[in-house]
């Protein structure tokens, strides 16, 4: 059972996640907030799973509660939820921890998906909001990597899907290897990239 902890300050977007998740047999909704700092108090009560951020929140921004939840407990997944204009909170999202991005108005099964994915120690995130994440750490003079030198050909194709926000399953289907491979080739990338988690190994596959 994933356990997430909904954190919103609009009590129409908890509930219409709530009810989602209370949907499917393998997530439960342990617990809402509807500010960061409820949801830092609340992460340290409930030990949830995943935290299905917003950012733009009264008092403690979505921001500061991802860095301060997971300096208290790093085991926990942080997947932001934006908006589509929204885009001068990513860059300080992924610097603050998050997991993944996803839009607000993304269908119902890709939020499902994501929440899973999450739980799973994958980063799953929109490609709309990675093609804007680049975007903006490019502005705010993030320096381009240089093509990194001593990739396999197969760890390059790894790479390249992960850019294009494929999962571990999808990757082996496109590659036609097994998931564990995947696993693998992603963890030789991390290494060799200097690669916190999966949504920098995607940054660097766009720039």
């Amino acid at each position: 059972m994933i356990r997430v902890l909904l954190v919103d300050d609009q009590a129409l977007i908890r509930a219409g996640l709530k009810m989602l998740c209370d949907a499917e047999p393998d997530l439960e909704v342990v617990g809402e907030a509807g500010n960061g700092r409820d949801a830092i108090s609340l992460a340290a009560r409930l030990a949830p799973d995943v935290i299905v951020m917003d950012l733009r929140m009264p008092g403690v921004d979505g921001i500061s509660a991802t860095s301060r939840v997971l300096a208290e407990r790093p085991a926990t997944r942080v997947l932001v939820l934006t908006t589509f204009g929204d885009d001068e909170h990513l860059y300080p999202a992924l610097t603050a921890g998050a997991c993944g991005f996803l839009l607000k108005d993304a269908p119902p099964g890709e939020l499902l998906d994501g929440i899973r994915r999450a739980a799973a120690g994958e980063s799953p995130f929109s490609q709309e909001v990675l093609q804007r994440l680049v975007r903006r750490a490019t502005s705010a003079g993030v320096q381009r990597r240089r093509p990194v030198e001593g990739l396999t050909a197969r760890e390059q194709d790894v790479l390249d899907l992960v850019g294009e926000g494929l999962s571990n399953g999808e990757i082996a289907e496109r590659l036609h290897i097994g998931v564990t491979t995947v696993k693998t080739h992603i963890t030789a990338l991390m290494t060799k990239t200097n690669s916190p988690n999966r949504v920098r190994l995607a940054l660097l596959a766009h720039t």
